[in-house]
């Protein structure tokens, strides 16, 4: 799917956009909506497989286009949360928690989106680098961003949106300080099987320090992954291969078996150098407990569009940086100050995994925050600001001692564990918090 006009040479371009996902996508669109002219490049051809659970939080439906529609598979009323397998418990909603998507589905339609805005798409096109000095660039308000072939665009301003190995993040020198490995497969199931998963997600807190695995119904196909600190990669793999087996599900060929890195930005790494911006995972910006990274993509994409269109009207480096750092600071003051409370429940859930699993199965406002933060009608962030009890369990919380996880499973016994099709072996369901 590539453009027919691909832009001629010394053709200057008011934003040019590297990066076709869920940050390109709106930020192109952003930019395109202002009345700019706008190049959005992606180096695949579309549509393309992208390693991700799927799921579309409140935040990132509040952040889609007008009239969008959402191309979901499921939509989820119910939860299953296990601790390594054992001691599951279900929790239920009368109304929706969050929906499912193929990210190949949702990526395509944002894509059809920002074009139906007024940008241009050019698809097999790789960024080697960009160039905002020397030869390539005529003059000060210019951007050169190079091709894999030797090709130059130039524009006025450049959004990077090329994901968490970005070179636009290199040329800004984002800097990141948690790094992360996701292992995912695809796996078509039979009917029976996909009935029992229908409207029910499971959420598994895992063997590892910090790590997690879910199951994601799609349909005909359940989403399963698991996520781990980098460096443990044979354990995290282990974890999936152990996860998949302990849900009745190793008899079933994955149609896809995948994995990535999510790096987290550090509170000072830059967003900005010169006429350039990053946005989604390019700057590192993702929700660092639960790594849920669309939302993170589509809110700070539309804001890298909307001052890129600034970027790319100033006049001169004085003012380009003015409207950098107004970005930067929208960027810290909401999204970077979510991040803040994702990393400190972070450290907690790394060192006290079975006290985050007994408040969410059995303490109702915790199960009741849950369901509002996965709707949308607050944020972490929202949440600790807005509540004084949240704020100080948190606070004590980061003051507690991580308890000797030894001890807490000589406690709990053999547990329970949950049945081999991913049924729960306990059901809250008067359980409607927020209903």
């Amino acid at each position: 799917m590539s453009s027919e006009n691909e832009g001629g040479a010394g053709q200057v371009w008011d934003v040019v956009v590297v990066g076709a996902g869920p940050g390109g996508s709106s930020a192109a669109r952003a930019a395109a909506e202002a009345g700019r002219r706008v190049l959005l490049l992606e180096k695949a051809e579309l549509p393309r497989y992208k390693t991700c659970g799927g799921g579309i939080i409140g935040p990132s439906r509040d952040a889609l286009p007008p009239g969008f529609e959402l191309p979901l598979r499921d939509r989820v009323h119910a939860v299953t949360f296990s601790l390594n397998g054992r001691l599951a418990r279900t929790r239920r909603s009368k109304r929706m928690l969050f929906g499912l998507v193929n990210r190949t589905e949702f990526d395509q339609r944002l894509v059809e989106a920002a074009v139906k805005a007024g940008a241009e798409l050019r698809t097999g096109a790789t960024v080697s680098r960009v160039e905002q000095h020397g030869p390539a660039v005529p003059d000060r308000r210019t951007v050169a961003v190079v091709l894999a072939g030797g090709e130059t665009l130039l524009a006025r301003a450049v959004v990077g949106a090329d994901g968490s190995a970005s070179r636009i993040g290199a040329h800004v020198g984002v800097r990141l300080d948690q790094v992360d490995l996701g292992l995912e497969a695809e796996i078509p199931v039979p009917p029976e099987v996909a009935r029992d998963w229908t409207g029910r997600a499971l959420i598994d807190w895992g063997p590892l320090p910090g790590s997690y695995g879910w199951v994601f119904p799609k349909g005909d196909t359940l989403t399963v992954g698991v996520i781990s600190a980098r460096g443990e990669g044979a354990a995290t793999k282990r974890y999936l291969e152990d996860f998949i087996a302990r849900l009745g599900l190793a008899g079933f060929e994955p149609a896809i078996s995948s994995g990535h890195l999510t790096r987290c930005r550090t509170d000072d790494s830059p967003l900005s150098r010169g006429r350039v911006l990053v946005c989604g995972d390019a700057a590192g910006l993702l929700e660092p407990w639960t790594r849920e990274g669309i939302s993170f993509a589509l809110r700070s994409g539309r804001l890298a569009g909307q001052w890129a269109v600034r970027i790319a009207e100033a006049g001169d480096a004085v003012d380009a940086r003015r409207q950098a750092l107004n970005y930067t600071f929208a960027i810290r003051s909401g999204l970077g100050v979510e991040m803040g409370v994702g990393r400190r429940l972070l450290a907690v859930f790394a060192h006290r995994p079975r006290l985050m699993h007994a408040a969410l199965i059995g303490f109702r406002p915790a199960w009741a925050a849950f369901a509002k933060i996965t709707r949308g009608s607050t944020t972490l962030a929202g949440l600790v600001r807005t509540h004084p009890v949240a704020r100080r369990t948190l606070a004590a919380l980061d003051r507690a001692p991580a308890k000797d996880g030894a001890k807490d499973d000589a406690r709990d016994g053999t547990g329970d564990r949950a049945g081999a099709s991913g049924q729960e072996t306990s059901t809250d369901s008067g359980s409607n918090a927020g209903s």
